[in-house]
């Protein structure tokens, strides 16, 4: 026969099942909970760097890549071909004007420098003996001449005194008609000398200037063995400090083989790069400014290579302050060029998110959370990104690198 269950034992079944409930309800909490949580990461504000969006005026700059050089340098080349002997400095040290280098083997030079230099003796004193005998061959012939003259004035007093005899009846026709004729040929053969004097004076002054322009060649011949012998003997052409010296002694050199550089570290400029896609937005004059480290320079572009290399031209910049005590020949530095302005933006500073125009997933500080928010951004310089669209005036916006919360629509603000 059935028995009753007593009501004591059934109220603690009834209760152990809904604590069952309880226990399982609770879980299910803790576990929604815990996934929210996952969702919903959190992250602190003081870890975020952020800017709040405001009107103002963006100068749109391009980025390159620059490399602190000396604003002076100085190749120095080997004048001839000669072995070096000797090195009196090395790189890094500094050095006045004039100050030796390095001495070359000019024993072979020297030798030709002074077979010129009696080369020259022996020209000039061949030119003196043309000079001489020009000279003597015309007073001679001057003296031909004059001596003609006197016998052509004798037989013009014989002329007459024959055409005076004919008259009277003491001479003859044809005694007067054979002076006549001396006299005839004696006068031609005056003015014949007188030419071949001019003549000659004109071949002998035509011979001493050919002689005359051979020497002069030679002077400068000679000259400018004397310019090389001189630039062989390796000496600084100003002050500085000295960023290579070639001091393999003993090695060969070739005219033309860099043998040192001469630098002066105390300005500086930069030499720099950029995508030749930007061609059109830089040109001489352009004003730059110049990143070294958080310190900013400026500058202008002071020359433009017109021809791009392996996709990217090459260009000089200027630097205002060109003595920066932080420059230093080698260094890296980030260049930005502008060349255009947009007044009257919105605009948010610049950051690791931007990497040129077009949309982005930007987080905004909105009721005490982060929320993500599709943003337009247009043009850019090193300081200021435009706002096209997406952002009002007071927004803050976080403006680090968020790539790690790409998936979060929203993130909490921890303390």
């Amino acid at each position: 026969m059935d028995r009753n269950i007593p009501q004591a034992t059934l109220r603690r079944e009834k209760l152990m099942r809904w604590s069952k409930v309880g226990i399982a309800l609770l879980i299910l909490f803790v576990l929604i909970l815990v996934a929210i949580s996952y969702l919903r990461a959190s992250v602190s504000l003081q870890d975020l760097r952020r800017s709040t969006v405001e009107v103002g005026t963006i100068e749109v700059s391009v980025g390159a890549s620059g490399r602190v050089a000396a604003a002076f340098e100085e190749v120095i080349t080997a004048p001839i071909s000669s072995r070096i002997q000797e090195v009196y400095k090395h790189a890094g040290d500094s050095v006045e004007a004039g100050t030796p280098l390095l001495r070359l083997d000019l024993q072979s030079i020297e030798t030709n420098y002074r077979k010129q230099l009696d080369e020259l003796k022996v020209r000039s004193l061949r030119l003196q003996q043309l000079r001489i005998r020009s000279a003597s061959q015309h007073s001679n012939a001057e003296m031909q001449i004059k001596v003609g003259a006197m016998q052509l004035d004798k037989m013009q007093v014989e002329v007459r005194n024959e055409r005076y005899l004919d008259s009277i009846g003491a001479g003859t026709t044809d005694k007067v008609r054979e002076v006549e004729l001396r006299h005839r040929v004696a006068e031609l053969e005056l003015e014949q000398s007188r030419r071949r004097l001019d003549n000659d004076r004109r071949v002998a002054e035509a011979d001493i200037r050919v002689m005359e322009l051979e020497l002069e060649i030679f002077r400068k011949t000679l000259a400018e063995t004397k310019r090389i012998l001189e630039d062989a003997q390796i000496r600084a052409p100003r002050a500085g400090v000295l960023t290579f010296v070639h001091d393999q002694i003993g090695s060969q050199v070739s005219p033309g083989t860099q043998i040192a550089t001469l630098s002066d570290l105390s300005h500086f400029r930069i030499d720099a790069e950029i995508a030749d896609s930007y061609g059109d937005r830089i040109a001489v004059g352009s004003r730059v400014v110049v990143k070294v480290g958080k310190d900013e320079l400026a500058g202008v572009v002071s020359n433009l290579t017109p021809l791009s290399r392996n996709g990217v031209i090459q260009f000089s910049v200027s630097l205002q302050q060109s003595d920066y005590p932080r420059l230093r020949s080698g260094l890296r530095t980030d260049v930005h060029v502008m060349h255009s302005i947009k007044e009257d933006v919105l605009r948010i500073a610049n950051g690791p998110y931007y990497n040129g125009k077009g949309s982005y997933q930007l987080f905004v500080l909105s009721g005490g959370e982060l929320v993500r928010r599709e943003v337009v951004l247009g043009e850019s310089n090193y300081k200021w990104v435009e706002v096209v669209s997406g952002l009002e005036v007071g927004d803050e916006v976080v403006v680090s690198d968020m790539s790690q919360y790409r998936d979060k629509s929203k993130l909490s603000i921890s303390e």
